[in-house]
C-alpha cells in the first residue's frame, strides 16, 4: 500500500493532477456553505429535521440543501439534461447521426450543457416555491414578488452551471470523471457527522451502540456485493478470420456487464416515484377543498419509505433498466460490426441469428442487473426501519443504495485512471 502511494507521488503528473482534483472539491464544499442573502436559515434547517424526504435530499447534496446555499440544486439539472441528451441521441436521427461522428460525444455534452440553463431556472422556482410552502415561518418574505425570487433563481441557476464547470475542469485537467467526483464528495461528506451523531447517542445509551454497528457491517456487505456486481461481465467468445493463423483465426471476446445501465435506472426511478408526493405538498396548501384532498391522499400513499413508495420504486428501477438498456445496446448494429471484421461467435451464424443472441444474453444480464440496483437502493430502506429510535434515520442517510453504487464506480474509475498513468510514467522511463 505505502509503495503504491509512494508511485503515485513520485509520479510529477499524477500528483498534479490529484492535488488540483482535491483543490476544486476543497473549492466545491467551501461553495455549499455560503447561503443565498435573505434566507432564513434557521426556518431551513427546521424544516428538513422536520420532513425525512427533505433530510435524505440535504444528504445527497452534501448539506448544501440545509445550507440553501447558492449551490441548492447541485448538479442534478445537468444530470437531467444529460440522460435527457442520450435518450434523444437514440431517438431523434439527425442527435443520432451527430453521436456516431468522431467528436460526436461532445457535441451531445455541448447540448447538454445548453439545455442545463432552462432546466436549472424551472428547477430553482419549483424548489424555491416548495421549500418555501413548507416551513411555519417563511424563507423568504413576498416570494411571489418577481423582484424577490428572480434573483434567488439567478444565483442558485449559476450555482449550478458554476458547479458544471468545476466538474470539467477536472475532467480535463485533474483524475477522474468530475461530475462524478464532485457528486461523490457531496455524499461522503455528510458522512463524519452522522457517524458522530450515532457515537454521541452511544456514549449516553450503550443500547444505541448497536444500531451503528449493525449500520457499518450492512454498509461492509453492500460495498463488497456492489464492487463484485460492477466489475462482473459475460464474455462471449468471438473468433476473428486471419490469414496468419492459416485459417485457424484469433479468439476474442466480446464483454456484456451486469450493470449495463449503471446508475440511470435509479435517477430516473427516483425523479418519478418522489412526484407524487412533491405534487401532494402542493396541493395540501390549495386554496381548493378538492386538490387538499387529492394532496392529502398523495402525500399518505406515497409518503417516503412507505410501502406504496417503496414497492413503486423497486418495479419502476427494473422497468428503466430495461427501458435505458434496450434503446443503448443494439444487438443488430453489434452483429454487423462483428461480421464486418470478419468475425463470428462460434455455433452461432453471423447476422440476425447472432443479433438474436446477443439480444437474449443482454436481456438476460439486464434481468439480474435491474434486480440487483432494484435491491439495492430499497433493501438500506428496509433495514432501518428494523433500527429503533432516532439512529433509523442516520442509517438510512448512511447507506443509501444510490449513493454507495456512485461511490463504488468512482473509486473503481480513479483506481483505473492512476493505474494507467502509473503505466505511462514508467513507460517513459524506460524510453
Amino acid at each position: 500500500m505505502f509503495k503504491y502511494l509512494a508511485q503515485i507521488w513520485n509520479s510529477p503528473t499524477l500528483r498534479k493532477k490529484i492535488l488540483f482534483t482535491i483543490g476544486v472539491v476543497v473549492l466545491f464544499r467551501l461553495t455549499t456553505q455560503i447561503s443565498i442573502p435573505g434566507a432564513n436559515i434557521d426556518a431551513v434547517r427546521a424544516l428538513f429535521q422536520q420532513n425525512t424526504f427533505l433530510g435524505v435530499f440535504s444528504a445527497l447534496t452534501g448539506g448544501s440543501a440545509e445550507n440553501f446555499s447558492i449551490v441548492l440544486m447541485g448538479l442534478s439539472p445537468y444530470i437531467n439534461a444529460s440522460i435527457i441528451m442520450q435518450l434523444l441521441a437514440v431517438i431523434v436521427p439527425k442527435l443520432e447521426a451527430a453521436s456516431k461522428e468522431p467528436n460526436g460525444q461532445r457535441t451531445i455534452n455541448k447540448y447538454a450543457r445548453y439545455l442545463t440553463l432552462p432546466i436549472a431556472l424551472l428547477q430553482s422556482y419549483g424548489t424555491i416555491l416548495l421549500l418555501n410552502s413548507q416551513t411555519a415561518v417563511p424563507i423568504f418574505e413576498n416570494i411571489r414578488d418577481p423582484r424577490v425570487i428572480l434573483p434567488v433563481m439567478l444565483i442558485i441557476t449559476t450555482g449550478t452551471v458554476f458547479l458544471m464547470w468545476l466538474g470539467e475542469i477536472i475532467t480535463e485537467r485533474g483524475i477522474g470523471n468530475g461530475i462524478s467526483i464532485l457528486i461523490f464528495a457531496s455524499i461522503i461528506s455528510g458522512m463524519p457527522q452522522i457517524i458522530a451523531q450515532n457515537l454521541f447517542l452511544s456514549q449516553t445509551d450503550a443500547q444505541a451502540l448497536i444500531p451503528l454497528v449493525s449500520m457499518v457491517l450492512f454498509t461492509i456487505i453492500l460495498l463488497v456485493a456492489i464492487v463484485l456486481v460492477t466489475e462482473a461481465e459475460r464474455r462471449i467468445p468471438v473468433t476473428y478470420a486471419s490469414s496468419r493463423f492459416q485459417g485457424r483465426g484469433q479468439a476474442s471476446h466480446l464483454p456484456i456487464r451486469l450493470l449495463q445501465a449503471g446508475m440511470i435506472p435509479i435517477i430516473f426511478a427516483v425523479s418519478l416515484v418522489s412526484f407524487p408526493s412533491l405534487l401532494g405538498q402542493f396541493f395540501v396548501n390549495s386554496d381548493s377543498a378538492t386538490l387538499q384532498t387529492i394532496g392529502d391522499t398523495l402525500s399518505t400513499l406515497f409518503v417516503p419509505n412507505g410501502p406504496t413508495y417503496l414497492i413503486t420504486y423497486f418495479i419502476f428501477i427494473i422497468i428503466f433498466s430495461y427501458f435505458y438498456v434496450s434503446i443503448t445496446f443494439n444487438p443488430k448494429q453489434v452483429a454487423e460490426n462483428i461480421q464486418k471484421r470478419g468475425g463470428y461467435i462460434p455455433g452461432i451464424r453471423p447476422g440476425s441469428q447472432t443479433a438474436e443472441f446477443l439480444g437474449k444474453v443482454s436481456m438476460r444480464l439486464n434481468l439480474f442487473g435491474g434486480l440487483f440496483l432494484a435491491v439495492v437502493a430499497v433493501a438500506p430502506i428496509i433495514f432501518a426501519s428494523f433500527i429503533p429510535g432516532a439512529a433509523a434515520t442516520s442509517a438510512q442517510n448512511l447507506i443509501s443504495g444510490a449513493g454507495l453504487i456512485i461511490i463504488v464506480g468512482v473509486i473503481l474509475e480513479i483506481v483505473r485512471q492512476v493505474n494507467a498513468q502509473l503505466i505511462m510514467h514508467d513507460y517513459e522511463k524506460l524510453t
